[in-house]
């Protein structure tokens, strides 16, 4: 049976994308009506002629069928940028599971029209003789304000707008007036919002080595060829990627195509723009979560109008609606926060892949710890891999030195830092090097406990412990519950109520009990809220007005200071703590990006790293800085176990009010995709079971995972299971489905 209804928004505007209209498709449109369509439908009560996009199809009607309309017609034109921008939404809805309109919601990020700003200057008509008159004529009639205005328009033939405002201290009405007289004339000129500030453009280009070269001239031969394709760049820290990109990015500009330049983090803005600007100009921008309504309207603007060659994002810049996009490049593509956590759960790289495929675009991804997905694809021959093994020039990879901490303790040290580490801080500061302070904190959170009964002070709306701030409060970091710490023990009455403290603030603080005369700066999260913060601790400190940078995830990820000469890595294994399939890949990611930081410059480097699990294979692997070493190791396990990237997983996460009905959910969906996949081999359901955080702000959490190594085996699966709720019709629960999830529930 064809699909007979189609779900369409009216003439397409980001505010109104919570509605959609049901049409019915006639039988003469059945073929060319899909999603991304632009159609022709009555609308209203007069049945005016609107236009349209078509977002979904559909068998089943959600009203009487005869109180539903037919789609008019088809617009036969070319699809639009718009309708490119649905037909990704539908294939997000699709793929990941959503409802359409948080899928649209995802690629139209705008959701209203901003004003236009103008700049607005005042233009004389008359002759100074004639103005000079008038002015005279007004100072008789008592009008100064007017008189102001003439007078200074005597010896000035245009003056800005708000100039004359402020400083002659006059009404709009006042010059809108003199415009209706004929005196002068009032001239407006559109302009768009830009975030970028204009730099120094001054470039040093480095000399390109030959892998350089031959990495981007196989790319654009691709391209050329009409073979774009995906190609995965695994360069060694500091082996010149970021050149790479801007070779095939300027290459595309000369070819009259845009370019999506992808990053991982918001932190990472600043420096990859300054790099991009000075060989690109105003030509470049950026689009991310900092910017105002207006300045992220402005932008999408821009992108329509062609105004921008290359866009600078985290994932959501993944939608710029570009008419002529040649390349998408996704830095860092490694890197967790390309996943969204929220529905549509969809993954940047698979879906850069798909926007690239849809406009014969090419993708470049690049890392130096490639995620197992992409190392694994590239073997299997699906992606092109290259390899960069060296960094350009007199740099070198930094010598490592490994940790044992619970050594450390039974000599008698309970600082923060090991000898080794204090001692080479001590030389840094001596020599005016720079050294960069990574706490290792993914997968930890600090929490209060009675050391008498080992009661754990938790949120009473959350399954998590609670954490202590400074100021005597317990807070909870999922929904925001507070109390302040009780004196004793609510179960045993003890006084020894304790908490676990390993935050950034208290390594500062050991910084300067150590080493009083060193400047320290701190980013993390706290100190990172502002709207330019990023920008000015990073531009502090490779200014060299800070001897020591202390922070978290966001300080290893692609920043370049030639001064850091040294990298501490303190509780290097905490992330190997957490109770995910993933824990050995993010260690190694997070160790090997971290030693990256140092000797990038012509001064050598050295790493420290602090561990209680010195023999770890992460951590092995890591401090030797060997990708390949750690891939065999690791796809093994993955392998054994079944575990993407070898087989696909569909995470299916039930959320509900009430624990029984969760619980009973959970198992009416278990029993419905084992009738269903009765007959596919390989296929493991596992659960349903209680989330590894079992209830947040009162809501309870249930999952159940299914998995096989067929991708669209498991897309069937989430077909079935939103086709049985929708028919449930429950509304106490809600579903999330989430494929290859990043973190286990």
């Amino acid at each position: 049976m064809t699909k007979q209804y189609a779900d369409v928004i009216i003439e397409i505007a980001h505010e109104k994308v919570d509605r959609v209209f049901q049409y019915r498709i006639p039988d003469e449109l059945s073929e060319a009506v899909k999603p991304g369509v632009q159609v022709r439908v009555p609308f209203g009560k007069g049945n005016q002629e609107k236009t349209g996009y078509v977002v979904d199809l559909s068998k089943e009607p959600d009203y009487p069928p005869e109180k539903i309309k037919a789609v008019s017609a088809v617009v036969e034109k070319a699809v639009s940028v718009e309708g490119r921008q649905i037909e990704i939404a539908y294939w997000l809805k699709s793929n990941y599971g959503s409802t359409t309109i948080a899928a649209l919601k995802t690629v139209l990020p705008v959701k209203q029209k901003q004003k236009q700003l103008e700049k607005k200057k005042v233009l004389r008509r008359l002759s100074a003789a004639e103005i000079a008159q008038a002015a005279c004529e007004c100072e008789r009639k008592h009008q100064r304000a007017k008189a102001r205005v003439l007078t200074a328009l005597q010896t000035e033939e245009e003056l800005p707008y708000e100039l004359i405002r402020q400083k002659l201290h006059v009404t709009a009405a006042t010059l809108q007036a003199l415009e209706k007289q004929g005196y002068l004339r009032i001239e407006r000129e559109a302009f768009y919002r830009n975030p970028v500030k204009a730099v120094d453009r001054s470039e040093v280009r480095p000399v390109l080595s030959q892998t350089q070269q031959r990495i981007i001239g196989e790319v654009l031969a691709d391209y050329r060829a009409g073979q774009p394709g995906v190609h995965l760049v695994h360069g060694v820290t500091g082996s010149g990627k970021t050149e790479v990109y801007l070779g095939i990015i300027e290459e595309m500009i000369a070819m009259g195509k845009q370019a999506i330049m992808l990053i991982p983090e918001i932190a990472l803005t600043y420096q990859t723009l300054l790099r991009f600007y000075k060989r690109f100009g105003d030509r470049v921008s950026v689009i991310n979560s900092s910017l105002s309504a207006g300045e992220k309207y402005d932008q999408i603007e821009r992108a329509k109008a062609g105004e921008i060659d290359v866009i600078i994002g985290p994932r959501s810049a993944l939608f710029t609606p570009f008419q002529n996009l040649g390349v998408i490049v996704m830095d860092e593509e490694h890197e967790g926060s390309y996943k969204s956590e929220t529905s549509p759960k969809y993954h940047a790289r698979e879906t850069a892949v798909e926007i690239a495929a849809r406009n014969g675009a090419s993708v470049v991804l690049g890392s130096a710890t490639p995620s197992l997905e992409a190392y694994y694809r590239a073997l299997q021959g699906h992606y092109k891999l290259y390899e960069m093994k060296e960094r350009p020039g007199v740099s070198m990879l930094p010598a490592v030195h490994t940790v044992d901490l619970r050594k450390e303790l039974r000599e008698g040290n309970r600082s923060i830092f090991s000898r080794k580490l204090a001692a080479l801080m001590e030389e840094r500061l001596s020599k005016s090097e720079q050294t960069i302070l990574f706490l290792n904190r993914r997968g930890y959170a600090g929490f209060i406990s009675c050391r008498a009964c080992g009661h754990v002070m938790k949120c009473p709306h959350c399954d998590v412990s609670l954490s202590e701030h400074n100021n005597g409060t317990l807070h909870c970091h999922y929904c925001g519950y507070q109390e302040r710490k009780p004196a004793k023990c609510p179960s045993c009455g003890s006084p020894y109520l304790m908490g676990f403290k390993a935050g950034t603030q208290q390594v500062e603080e050991a910084i300067h009990k150590v080493f009083p005369e060193a400047r320290v700066l701190r980013m993390d999260g706290d100190t990172t809220r502002t709207k330019e913060s990023y920008e000015k601790l990073l531009s502090a400190f490779a200014d060299e007005r800070a001897d020591i940078l202390v922070g978290t995830q966001m300080i290893v990820k692609g920043h370049d200071f030639p001064k850091v000469t040294l990298v501490g890595v303190l509780a290097a294994d905490l992330s190997l703590n957490q109770n995910d399939y993933r824990a050995g890949e993010r260690t190694f990611q997070l160790l090997t990006q971290a030693a990256g930081r140092a000797g990038r410059g012509e001064r050598p480097g050295e790493v420290v790293i602090q561990t209680y699990r010195p023999d770890h294979y992460s951590v092995v692997y890591a401090a030797r800085q060997d990708y390949k070493g750690f891939y065999r190791e690791e796809i093994a396990y993955r392998e054994l176990m079944g575990y993407p990237p070898v087989e696909h997983m569909l995470a299916v996460l039930i959320l509900s009010r009430v624990q029984e009905e969760g619980e009973r959910l959970g198992t009416e969906m278990t029993e419905l995709v084992k009738k269903e996949t009765a007959d596919v081999k390989g296929l493991r359901v596992i659960g349903p079971a209680e989330a590894a955080i079992g209830k947040l702000a009162d809501v309870y959490r249930h999952v159940l995972y299914v998995r096989h190594g067929d991708y669209r085996t498991l897309v069937k699966i989430k077909d079935t299971l939103e086709h049985y709720c929708k028919e449930r019709e429950s509304k106490n629960q809600t579903v999330q489905f989430d494929f290859d999830p990043m973190n286990t529930y």
